[in-house]
């Protein structure tokens, strides 16, 4: 092996599957002096890639890892590791079934075969399963294994033989240098490497890494059990490594996954055993290897007796035994994604952690596309590093997380599910008002925000079951309320008082914050002082990066606002490009300032009776912002609206917001106003008006042609992704964001169902449809449109079925429902003509 180098363009620390795989793909992108370290010896340096169960099944809930994981098997396919042996995933009980189901449909989505089967179509497969223990599965054909190990090593090699690449293994990292917020170094025990860009991909190690950086990878190292069975006889006369389909016995959080001769069981059925990365031994200390902890025997015998169960001739054959035990260690993050992308505390360190051998590959395609082009070809949004706040970076809510999240790994969670763990952090100033009020908290980025109010729940009688439509089966109804949809009328009636204090607030300043606005929002910054603009936020490829509003406060002094999900990929988005002489800056305010919504044809009267300002249509136009005096309270109101009515959202200091919630609630409920949840706000509202929202209808791989949100006139001054606009502007869409209507609710047991987001649009007859870029429609938005009766549905369609009053059906639960395009651009399917934005009282 070589000698470690004094410097280098790149460095990547890790030698598992996603350090090798991301050497290679930045040697194909045409990185030269790439130096891979690893604490360990090759091809198996002791990290998670050397114990793992090496399966993949290829369907998910979430798009952003099915595209992954379908890229890492193409690669892994191509490299000539890929063992197609199939899987089934087996249900015990009906609530199971059901979520197969739901699987299916995620299924069609992302293009994946898949069938339902019965107990005796897995037992001529898998003949050793009882298949009475069972009462149904879903059959997955292109699932199979992969010999990481392998995968890395040819890729590795592949990246040296390139000359690009040189990998130096039993290198201990001990220290980062950093100087003026960029890295510059690594120090390990063998030297000291100079570098500009260097990438964390060790896995579990990777948060004690960043540390030394100044830098933070909220992820904790925790244990999957594995035991591996053998020998078995009915295996051990079959050739090869796995001849058998692999078994995920989903309702005791098991697998069963034929290696040789041997079974290997492994579960996700235990309690949550996290530990520190500082606490993982040595390479010297291990009996093993580092991530292969001594076996805890009393936390597997619950499941080894369950899959017992399952395959009783098998597994309890008297001549097999126990050959091998672990407690093995992989990498957990409190939101369950991957942690990707340059950190925001230095600059030119990147992280690649988090990954799992199924997202191996393709993840490394898309950081080293990241690294080279600034945007990856798959959206990570959901990945980003930058997504995190502060406090979810710190190890007590990292830990409260994971430990909810392990027994979730096959669990069945709803797509609304709350977390339970590590609640109140963030509540807004007027909490105690919202818990009188009988709020229903949902979590956003930590804030506490009232989803709906059960002070309302009369209001459901008041408007009827033909308006507010509540749903009769579980799942549809789970996390869910139709006192959501009586707030909503009420709010079209009269008003609605709605918390925003979820957004996050950041200010641009400085002699050239025009400048650094303009530059990177769409729409036009150049405004007068006072004006509001919602604007994309795209990338060199025109691809969406957010969606926000900028209020011009100053000549040098303007406001990003911007949901909290993503506000701080938002926030490092705006400041890694600040002009570098520092003529402007960016300011975080999330902290510092609450916001609420008044919207409805009442919200001017209310307003008027708390303030003398002007707040009539002519004397506050819409898209404009200024302060007003409420009392003794000075308020930023800004006129917009993100749910199709006349009102405003009001920014004051976060100690000022109770008092401001009481004065408004004050004068508002004698004029019939009721406070509002977020289930109107993000859904109801939106969804009437065919807004687009950031993560489910915009996102990196969709363009402003195709969200129906081009513009006839483009502003002169340069801005990022304007030379792909203009490029894409004379091109045909290849698919076109439409909304449709449910024509009929009603499902073979005659109980009405709604659908929830995520299902496959498909012919009336149940045929497969593709758009251009050879994806298939599914929906990205689902929810009720209470003003017009209706159960609505977004989604991108080829541009020939996008088109109004085309007859479609949407797959849900493995029935088909009947749908209609009722709008293929951006005409509200509600108040087309705004006149309620304008002002209707």
């Amino acid at each position: 092996m070589a000698a470690l180098p004094s410097s280098a363009r790149c460095v990547v620390i890790g030698a598992g599957i996603v350090g090798n795989s991301l050497a290679y793909h930045l040697a194909e992108l045409g990185w030269t002096d790439i130096v891979q370290i690893d604490k360990g010896p090759l091809p198996n340096p002791g990290g998670s890639t050397g114990h793992a169960s090496n399966f993949i099944f290829p369907v998910d809930h979430s798009r952003e890892f099915a595209d992954i994981t379908l890229d890492s098997v193409r690669q892994y396919k191509e490299l000539g590791v890929f063992t197609e042996s199939g899987g089934f995933e087996c249900a015990r009980t009906e609530e199971r079934m059901e979520e197969l189901r739901r699987r299916m449909s995620s299924a069609k989505a992302w293009g994946i075969p898949a069938e339902l089967v019965t107990p005796e179509q897995v037992a001529e497969k898998v003949p050793f399963l009882d298949k009475d223990v069972i009462i149904g599965a879903a059959w997955f054909p292109t699932v199979g294994v992969v010999d990481s190990l392998r995968a890395g090593t040819i890729m590795r090699e592949r990246a040296v033989e390139k000359g690009a690449l040189t990998t130096v293994p039993n290198v201990e990292v001990t220290g980062m240098r950093v100087e003026n917020g960029r890295i510059t170094a690594v120090e390990t025990d063998q030297g000291t490497i100079e570098a500009e860009t260097v990438v964390i991909a060790c896995g579990v190690w990777s948060p004690k890494i960043a540390r030394m950086a100044g830098a933070r990878i909220p992820l904790t190292p925790a244990v999957h059990q594995m035991i591996s069975v053998g020998p078995c006889e009915v295996l051990a006369e079959r050739p090869g490594e796995i001849t058998f389909p692999i078994i995920r016995d989903m309702d005791t959080f098991c697998y069963e996954r034929q290696h040789g001769s041997d079974m290997e069981v492994g579960s996700y059925a235990h309690r949550a055993i996290l530990w520190d990365p500082e606490d993982i031994p040595s390479i010297e200390q291990s009996k093993l290897s580092p991530t292969e902890m001594p076996f805890t025997e009393d936390d597997f015998d619950p499941q080894l007796e369950q899959a017992l169960e399952l395959m009783p001739e098998l597994l309890g054959d008297e001549r097999a035994e126990i050959r091998y035990a672990i407690n093995g260690l992989l990498s957990l993050t409190p939101d369950g994604y991957p942690i990707l992308g340059e950190t925001p505390e230095v600059k030119g360190l990147w992280s690649a952690a988090a990954v799992w051998i199924k997202e191996g590959p393709g993840t490394a395609r898309a950081v080293a596309e990241w690294m080279t082009h600034g945007n990856p070809e798959i959206d990570l949004g959901h990945s980003d590093i930058a997504r995190f706040y502060d406090f979810q970076r710190t190890r007590a809510h990292v830990k409260a997380r994971t430990s909810e999240a392990f027994n979730k790994t096959y669990g069945i969670v709803h797509p609304g599910e709350q977390w339970s763990s590590n609640r109140n952090v963030r509540l807004a100033p007027m909490h105690a008002s919202q818990k009188d009020l009988g709020a229903v908290f949902y979590e956003a980025a930590g804030w506490e925000r009232p989803h709906w109010y059960e002070s309302n729940a009369g209001l459901v009688e008041k408007f009827g079951p033909e308006q507010t439509m509540p749903r009769e089966h579980e799942w549809d109804k789970r996390w869910w309320s139709p006192v959501i949809n009586a707030e909503h009328l009420q709010m079209r009636e009269t008003a609605g008082l709605i918390d925003l204090s979820a957004f996050a607030i950041f200010d641009v300043v400085g002699p050239k914050a025009l400048e650094a606005v303009q530059r990177i929002i769409v729409a036009q910054a150049d405004v007068r002082i006072g004006r509001v603009v919602y604007t994309p936020v795209l990338d060199e490829t025109g691809g969406f990066r957010s969606d926000l509003t900028v209020m011009r406060l100053a000549h040098d002094h303007f406001r990003v606002v911007t949901g909290g999900a993503h506000g701080m990929a938002d926030k490092k988005w705006f400041a890694d490009r600040m002009p570098e002489d520092g003529g402007a800056v960016v300011v975080d305010h999330t902290s510092g300032w609450t916001t609420m919504g008044v919207w409805g044809p009442k919200a001017r009267e209310i307003l008027s009776a708390v303030t003398d300002a002007d707040m009539s249509h002519e004397g506050f136009p819409f898209g404009t912002c200024r302060e007003i005096e409420v009392g003794a309270l000075s308020v930023l109101a800004s006129r917009i609206s993100y749910v199709g009515e006349y009102g405003w959202e009001l920014y004051v200091p976060m100690e000022a917001g109770a008092a401001l919630w009481a004065r408004l609630l004050e004068a508002g409920t004698p004029l019939g106003m009721i406070p509002v949840g977020i289930g109107v706000y993000g859904t109801t509202g939106r969804i009437e008006k065919g807004y687009r929202a950031y993560g489910y209808e915009l996102d990196t791989e969709r363009t402003l042609v195709e969200t129906g949100m081009s513009r006839a006139k483009w502003k002169d001054a340069d801005f990022i992704g304007k030379d792909a606009v203009l490029a894409q502007a004379d091109e045909a869409p290849k698919a076109v964001l439409c909304s449709l209507t449910v024509d009929d609710h009603t499902s073979a047991s005659g109980t009405k169902r709604y659908m929830l987001g995520g299902e496959p649009i498909l012919t009336r007859s149940g045929e497969t449809l593709t758009d251009g870029h050879g994806h298939h429609p599914y929906v990205t938005t689902a929810g009720s449109a209470p003003s017009l009766g209706k159960h609505v549905l977004m989604a991108f369609l080829p541009p020939e079925q996008a088109v109004v009053g085309t007859e479609l059906a949407v797959s849900y639960m493995e029935e088909l429902y009947p749908v209609t395009v009722a709008a293929a651009d951006a005409t509200p399917l509600f108040d087309p003509s705004n006149d309620c934005i304008r002002g209707r009282a």
